[in-house]
This record gives structure tokens, C-alpha cells and sequence, in this order.
């Protein structure tokens, strides 16, 4: 397609950028930071972000893939399955599939896609422990079905440096400023991107405020209390963090490159 290169990205809170900044001054999130990222190197990107929390996998499908078809992209992120591996009832196959959809529309369109897989998040906490079996799954369909349409995969799942707390949120559950700045670097990388690279996948330095004993023991505490508790309260009430709701971007609009030249900055 002639004219300026458009990315329309599709997901949940992840791709909303939940972690990274506030309701208040405005998230931004790795979808946004690779957004920046290719307007410095594409001048005239244009950008929307159709991405809701709270959304299951079935949702991002029915509401997103047709407008996201409609902006004719030349390049989009599907991000999707997260919120469906925390529901009771929870059908990898049938996630896959919706995911599977979304891929086979918008490169039977033309579109690059990318994609990537997800860490267990039993690993950084042990009340997620039962969950590990499931992200497996999906990340294995999720691979096949990025195999048969030409997605292209950021494998964020098999590197260590993604369980360092430092990249997460307090809530666990989504990315903090440093995450969304790794999984931006790491879908560049995938996409290889100029002025990308794999650096995303070096450790942090060593962090001697990290908990340890009863330190470790309270923190988890504290976790479930601030976070856990609340979550399975709107699980039981039928609600969902994302109902009222809309997309953030809903419209293709011009990307400005950030001064700085970081995906950390």
C-alpha cells in the first residue's frame, strides 16, 4: 500500500498499556513505545490502539478485527488470551482459534503481524502455580497458528529476564515501564526492526532489595490482599476492569518520534 505505513494494534490491558503510566496522566505501554519506534524510523507512521482490559480473547475478535480491518494496516499486533487463562473455564483451543482468526484475516489482507507468547506467571508468584499448565497451551497453539499465517513471534517466554519483578507492575499481572519497554524492544527485535536488537533479553543488574524469608512471605501477603482479593470480588460480581469502556486510539492518527532515542526512556 502507497503512502505512510499504518499499525493498528490489537489486545487487552496489556497492549492498553496497563502498568505503564495512569488513567490520570495517560498510559503509554510497549504498543505505544514500538509506535515511537517505527515513527523515527518511518516518517508519517500512522497509529491506532483498538486494545480494551479486561477483554477476553472472543471480545478482541468481535469488537477489534473488523475496524482493524477496515484501517487497512500494514502492520498490527494481536495480543490476546491473558484474561481467558484466569477464567475458571478456560478452552486453549477455543482461544487459539479466536487468535488464529484474527491472524488469518489480517494477513489474508495484506498485513504484517506480529505476535508473542506469554511467561508463566506461576514462576513469580506460587498462588499462579496451577496456571502454569495453561500458559503452555496457548503459547504452543498460539506458536502453530503464527506458523501457518506467517506471524511473526516475539518469544518474550523463554527468557528469564521476564520473571524479574522489576518489569512487572505491583499487580503481577500486568507490565510495569521497564516490561513494556522490554516487550516493545523484543516485538522490534522480532520484526526486525533498524536500531533494534537483543539486548532486551540481558538481565538486570543483581538487586539487593529483593526479598527474601518472611520479607518474601509479607509481600505475598500484601499482593493478595491489594490485588488478588479485589480481582476474584469483580470475578464473583460478573464484572469485568474494562466495562464502560473504549479503545484509547480507536482512529489511525500521526505517531510523533520522542525526542529521546530509547525504548527505557
Amino acid at each position: 500500500m502507497n503512502g505512510p505505513l499504518r499499525y493498528v494494534a490489537l489486545g487487552d490491558s496489556h497492549t492498553e498499556g496497563c502498568g505503564d503510566g495512569d488513567d490520570v496522566q495517560g498510559l503509554r505501554g510497549w504498543a505505544d513505545r514500538l509506535a515511537e519506534h517505527l515513527a523515527r524510523e518511518t516518517p508519517g507512521l500512522l497509529y491506532a490502539n483498538l486494545a480494551v482490559r479486561g477483554r477476553l480473547a472472543g471480545q478482541v475478535r468481535a469488537e477489534q478485527l473488523a475496524p482493524a480491518l477496515e484501517s487497512k494496516p500494514g502492520l498490527a499486533t494481536v495480543v490476546a488470551g491473558m484474561n481467558d487463562l484466569l477464567r475458571p473455564r478456560f478452552d486453549a483451543d477455543e482461544v487459539a482459534g479466536h487468535v488464529e482468526a484474527m491472524f488469518a484475516a489480517l494477513t489474508a489482507q495484506g498485513a504484517r503481524v506480529a505476535t508473542l507468547t506469554f511467561p508463566d506467571v506461576g514462576r513469580m508468584t506460587s498462588l499462579a502455580r496451577p496456571l502454569g499448565h495453561r500458559v503452555l497451551a496457548l503459547n504452543d497453539r498460539i506458536r502453530r497458528a503464527a506458523d501457518r499465517h506467517g506471524v511473526v513471534v516475539a518469544e518474550t517466554a523463554h527468557h528469564a529476564t521476564v520473571l524479574d519483578p522489576r518489569f512487572w507492575s505491583p499487580d503481577r499481572l500486568h507490565a510495569g515501564p521497564l516490561g513494556h519497554a522490554m516487550i516493545a524492544a523484543a516485538v522490534a527485535d522480532a520484526l526486525g526492526l533498524p536500531g533494534s536488537d537483543d539486548s532486551w533479553t540481558r538481565p538486570l543488574p543483581a538487586d539487593p532489595r529483593a526479598a527474601s524469608g518472611l520479607r518474601a512471605i509479607g509481600a505475598e501477603l500484601r499482593w493478595a490482599g491489594s490485588f488478588l482479593g479485589p480481582w476474584l470480588v469483580r470475578r464473583v460480581r460478573g464484572r469485568s476492569s474494562g466495562d464502560g469502556r473504549v479503545a484509547k486510539r480507536p482512529e489511525l492518527t500521526p505517531m510523533p518520534g520522542p525526542t529521546r532515542m530509547h525504548f527505557l526512556d
